[in-house]
């Protein structure tokens, strides 16, 4: 009985949601004239925070693009994985395939964000020095720094490409710069943001302060390297713990299925399955906030 019911409450929010979207792209044509016939003459208006804000972050700052562009293809995608999982797994797999999906999506924008941020950093200094290069020779610090951009190499040049759009758009550069800082949220580009400001504010040697910007990079990248090597057994150690329950229950799948099977069709078996997956997760982590604190 329960299985009928979440199949009918899956196809009715489906149903409703396509109704919302063919009613909302028929409707928003007329109103987006009438808005724009409205606002001819008058000042623009503040464009509110809406609640995808920090999701739209976390794909710009891993490059992915605005998620809120293919929303409802994505719910629906969702909604027929959580269909399959009621229709294989009744009730534990409708909850697997409603928590899995966003989990593995957060998991991977995650991953993708700390990766491109690990690369740019790494362009940075080659992009500072060619800055020093063009101050020394007779360039203004804006021109040298819109020049860098324009030679560095992507993912730092597409990141930046932000910092050139708000500058053609009038905004100073000190002030582009600081607003790229804080959507990558990283204090090598903190201090670069800050650089730019001091010197517009109060003047000085700008060349001095990327080099020694540059140098400070460099060692705090030898110095990461070298926590990375001093941790490497404790990280590997991590891994295996987290790897071996998975492994063990793969093999016993393998080797002998009923064991396992004999489990998921007993009630007692199935709560201790899902309770053996749940202490798998938080296992895994807090061995992740561990390697995060090292």
């Amino acid at each position: 009985m329960l299985k009928p019911l979440l199949l009918i409450l899956v196809c009715l929010t489906l149903l409703g949601l396509s109704a919302r979207l063919l009613y909302r792209g028929l409707r928003q044509p007329g109103t987006q004239r009438v808005l724009d016939r409205l606002s001819q003459g008058q000042p623009e208006r503040v464009v509110q925070k809406t609640s995808w804000t920090a999701l739209e972050r976390a794909f710009l700052r891993a490059g992915l693009g605005r998620p809120t562009e293919r929303i409802g293809q994505w719910l629906t995608l969702w909604g027929l994985m959580a269909l399959i999982g009621v229709v294989a797994g009744g009730w534990i797999g409708l909850l697997l395939a409603s928590l899995l999906p966003p989990l593995l999506l957060r998991v991977f924008v995650q991953w993708r964000y700390q990766r491109r941020l690990k690369r740019m950093i790494e362009q940075l200094p080659p992009l500072l020095d060619h800055t020093v290069r063009s101050l020394k020779s007779g360039r203004t610090l804006a021109d040298a720094v819109l020049g860098a951009i324009d030679a560095a190499e992507d993912p730092l040049k597409n990141a930046l490409g932000r910092v050139q759009r708000n500058v053609q758009l009038g905004i100073s550069l000190p002030d582009a710069t600081s607003d790229f800082a804080e959507l990558y949220d990283k204090d090598e580009l903190r201090l670069f943001a800050l650089g730019l400001k001091v010197n517009h504010r109060y003047g000085g040697n700008a060349s001095e302060l990327l080099e020694n910007l540059i140098k400070m990079i460099r060692e705090r990248e030898q110095a990461a390297r070298q926590l990375s090597a001093m941790t490497g057994e404790t990280r590997v150690t991590a891994v295996v713990l987290a790897a071996l329950p998975v492994a063990l229950a793969g093999y016993f799948l393998i080797s002998n299925p009923k064991y396992l099977l004999a489990m998921w069709n007993d009630g007692s078996g199935q709560t201790m399955l899902v309770a053996a997956l749940g202490f798998q997760v938080f296992g895994c982590l807090a061995l992740w906030r561990m390697l995060r604190s090292l």
